[in-house]
């Protein structure tokens, strides 16, 4: 039997670490009665593609204390360990080594590397210096990581403009431009990068399980089911397989869009979930008020071996809260080992829900933290629906802290001293707005519809079928008038005559929205409306009549949870 050299041992340590056995690598190792950088460079390895950063930099210190010289390759493995950490000190110190290090050659790969541990180290500046020195010897890989260097940090406008630069552009480059997108606030522009994608680039490159993903969470988002499901038979039709975070950007999409049956039908079909599959199902069913659901899916959980985790009870206290599950929601806060700002939210808006508004007050001053904006809204929220104004002005005042610059809490603070008849305070408040340069923010819904996005604002004529919306409105209105519909005006300003705030209200973009999708669809079909915030009283009070008078399931999603009005009664229960 020959014997073992060097080269044999340091193949069989590659094999361990490649197989994630570094366990028996390290053994390997230890073993090794002589080591070659190769040795040295294949256990860092190990260590860094498998998550144990630490270890690996721990090591490359005992490699330089060895006498061993680091190559090339040692100092990407290295830089690739610093970027993982996101340590902008220890990035520093090993950006001074490797300059002072001798016969290094600061090729591509290197520089490529530098760039990325500088980017996400937060060294943006320092990591487009690198870019832009490489000139004409940038590759590919060099390229995506500074695109995704800029995503991450929400700077999409240089991310883009270096995307349209590329000329060789592969599924990486679209991916991390599409999630770029996708991930700050910019979904419609992640589907449109997609659709370019098919069209653009034909057979090469092809979407991938991340391309996928990534616009299902856009969807989710948009709350576009048609083109959600025409994303979903596309992945069909061209076998792309899905991992389990495929299926979970899936389950978020079908949440997102009101179709939570379908979001459980993918659950139950997945072969592995992970604690982000409850979670997400078990958020999504906490918005649609489903919350007997949401506690069984926990409980379900806890049997398959998978801990709870700071969103599971972030999303467990949401469903207690929407399913009105008082005592439920009390002893899981109980069993928090130490609730953070979100569970205190939570927990604030379960307790404002069930009209305890005096206990949520006294849970905020027993905090060990400082309330953060959702604790305060909470309380502001339950403010409103029990017109306690002497806690709303202590909760807004918290807010108006915290966040100077949002119009939300200026204007439910001035709706809830407009229905106490405060209007001296209304107007105070809306001083300060002024002064403070604080301006309201437009409130739109919007619709799907043959693939198309159809966007109202209050008051808007100008969509193409505009004369259709309103004559149906009008209709509406008497039809609903006739059993008993009054509008509610309270939000319009004092100084408007009532004959005029009916009005007002009666065109609000919910309202025009409804119109235009009773328009469009089928007989007898579910509808779906989309809000960017809360949905006015006045609105909920009128979508509930028209789901009678219609004969419709209407499914409205606003800035806080689902609505789903049948029969003139709404799922929210009247507390939103």
């Amino acid at each position: 039997m020959p014997r073992r050299n060097v080269v044999t041992w340091t193949a069989t340590l590659t094999g361990y670490a490649r197989t994630g056995d570094l366990e028996s690598a390290r053994r390997c190792f230890d073993a090794m009665p002589h080591r070659t950088v190769v040795s040295w460079n294949a256990m860092l390895s190990g260590y860094s593609q498998n998550g144990f950063e630490d270890e690996a930099l721990r090591l490359f210190h005992d490699m330089v204390d060895a006498g061993f010289r680091p190559n090339e390759t040692t100092w990407v493995i290295v830089i690739s360990s610093c970027a993982a950490r996101g340590d902008p000190t220890l990035a520093d110190s090993l950006a001074t080594l490797l300059h002072r290090a001798r016969g290094i050659d600061f090729n591509c790969f290197l520089r490529t590397a530098l760039l990325d541990m500088y980017a996400k180290c937060g060294r943006l500046a320092a990591a487009r210096r690198i870019f832009d020195d490489l000139g004409p010897r940038k590759n590919t890989v060099t390229w995506n990581a500074m695109i995704s260097a800029y995503t991450r940090s929400g700077d999409l406008a240089p991310a883009r403009e270096l995307f349209d630069r590329m000329l060789n552009k592969d599924v990486v480059s679209w991916n991390s431009m599409i999630a770029g997108y996708a991930q700050n606030g910019q979904s419609a522009f992640a589907v449109r990068l997609f659709k370019d994608m098919l069209t653009l680039t034909g057979e090469h490159p092809k979407p991938d399980e991340f391309t996928m993903a990534s616009v299902f969470s856009a969807c989710g988002h948009l709350g576009t089911l048609e083109i959600g499901n025409w994303a979903v038979a596309f992945l069909g039709k061209n076998q792309i397989r899905l991992g389990t975070s495929g299926y979970n950007s899936l389950i978020f999409m079908y949440s997102k869009c009101g179709s939570i049956k379908d979001a459980q039908r993918i659950f139950q079909e997945m072969e592995r979930k992970d604690a982000v599959s409850y979670n997400t199902l078990i958020s999504g069913l906490a918005a649609h008020g489903r919350g007997r659901e949401a506690l069984e899916l926990m409980s379900k959980m806890k049997e398959e071996g998978i801990n709870p985790d700071h969103a599971t009870y972030v999303g467990i206290l949401t469903a207690c809260s929407h399913g009105g599950l008082l005592q439920e929601g009390r002893r899981l806060f109980e069993t928090i080992e130490a609730p953070s700002n979100d569970h205190y939210a939570c927990m604030v808006d379960l307790l404002g829900r069930a009209g305890e508004v005096e206990e949520a007050n006294r849970l905020i001053q027993t905090m060990p933290m400082k309330p953060h904006a959702g604790v305060y809204g909470s309380l502001l929220n339950a403010c409103r629906i029990y017109r306690r104004t002497d806690l709303a002005e202590m909760a807004a005042y918290g807010l108006f802290e915290i966040e100077p610059n949002n119009s939300g809490n200026y204007v439910l603070l001035s709706n809830i001293y407009a229905q106490a008849g405060r209007w001296e305070d209304v107007d105070r408040v809306r001083r300060m707005m002024r002064k403070r340069g604080v301006m309201k923010a437009t409130g739109w819904s919007w619709v799907e519809h043959g693939g198309e996005v159809h966007k109202f604002i209050a008051g808007d004529r100008s969509h193409e079928r505009c004369s259709e919306i309103y004559h149906l409105l009008a209709n509406l209105r008497r039809r609903m008038e006739r059993s008993g519909y009054v509008a509610d005006g309270s939000c319009v300003l004092r100084d408007v005559v009532e004959e005029d705030r009916e009005e007002m209200v009666g065109v609000h973009s919910e309202k025009l929205a409804v119109c235009f999708a009773l328009i469009v669809s089928e007989a007898g079909e579910a509808i779906r409306v989309m809000k960017n915030m809360r949905v006015c009283w006045d609105c909920h009070t009128a979508i509930r009549a028209i789901s009678k008078l219609e004969g419709r399931e209407i499914i409205v999603r606003d800035n806080n949870r689902f609505h789903h009005f049948v029969e003139g009664q709404c799922s929210c229960k009247d507390y939103w």
